[in-house]
């Protein structure tokens, strides 16, 4: 492989695994910070029994978090083996 061809597959590498990562970041600023910030707002609502801000903070972060390390493996071992990166 010449060396522009494998220049320009380390771009479109790290551009796609760059990308991800700042969506990931934002997932997690959206679910760590600004939730927690508007719970108070959000229990005005409830769900199962429980007021909304408390399970968005308490339950939904954890899962959102759970379900985002997972797509963030998932999303790069595609990345990885669309570009041939080992």
């Amino acid at each position: 492989m010449s060396d522009t061809a494998s220049q320009d597959k380390q771009k479109r590498h790290w551009d796609k695994t760059r990308n991800l990562t700042i969506l990931v970041l934002v997932i997690w600023v959206i679910f760590g910070f600004i939730l927690p910030w508007n719970a108070k707002a959000l229990n005005a609502a409830s769900f199962l029994g429980f007021p909304l801000g408390y399970y968005f903070c308490v339950q939904g972060s954890l899962i959102v978090f759970v379900a985002l390390i997972w797509f963030q493996n998932w999303r790069q071992d595609q990345i990885d083996d669309e570009l041939g990166v080992d």
